[in-house]
């Protein structure tokens, strides 16, 4: 499954909308979604804006607040990523420090064990690699959005930060496309083992 850079529109405002729709309609949310990868590829994650998104989709920015609840989550949403780091960081970073390596490698090694949930991530992966707009939205929104976030609640260097992340990306690269064996048969939490003191190495210095 391939997540596909749609083209830009120019920002163009199709007849017969307006704002302020009223939540509920499933084609109202679906306009906007599709709003919203016009403005991502255009602009970027960084550049792009709630307003923006509701200016390209005609409706209320509160009505995109309603549907997504911050451009975190339309991002997530337009990309059909699994999770929005919004919801799952608090869970990552909570409990003792000195265990948080484990927890990012089980919790992104069990995400992607679901085929539902990683084949989104991996086509948009896959997407990057060809597209420079897909890099540069991929680039930006995993250091606004994970990253950066994770580096300031734990007090990370960004390089560090980065070092840790390019660790596991590769180990996510090397069991579900290169599909390198044993890796890509192992057992999650013999990974988790293996992986998750190097981890905690990068997180603590």
């Amino acid at each position: 499954m391939t997540t596909e850079v749609p083209e830009v529109s120019g920002g163009r405002r199709r007849p017969g909308r307006r704002p302020g729709r009223r939540p509920g309609s499933a084609d109202t949310r679906g306009e906007i979604l599709a709003a919203a990868r016009r403005v991502f590829a255009e602009k970027g994650f960084d550049k792009a804006t709630i307003r923006g998104i509701a200016r390209e989709a005609g409706v209320d920015p509160a009505l995109v607040h309603h549907y997504f609840d911050s451009k975190e989550g339309v991002f997530v949403a337009a990309m059909r990523l699994p999770v929005d780091p919004s919801a799952v960081l608090p869970l990552i970073l909570s409990g003792p420090r000195e265990e948080v390596g484990e927890r990012i490698v089980r919790f992104i090694l069990t995400m992607t064990a679901d085929p539902a949930a990683r084949e989104p991530l991996l086509g948009l992966v896959r997407t990057a690699m060809v597209n420079e707009q897909a890099v540069g939205m991929v680039r930006e929104f995993f250091a606004t959005a994970v990253l950066g976030r994770v580096a300031e609640a734990l007090d990370v260097p960004p390089l560090r930060m980065e070092a840790a992340f390019a660790q596991l990306f590769g180990v996510v690269m090397t069991r579900y496309i290169l599909r390198f064996e044993p890796m890509a048969s192992a057992d999650v939490e013999e990974i988790v083992v293996l992986v998750g003191p190097a981890m905690q190495r990068y997180l603590d210095g």
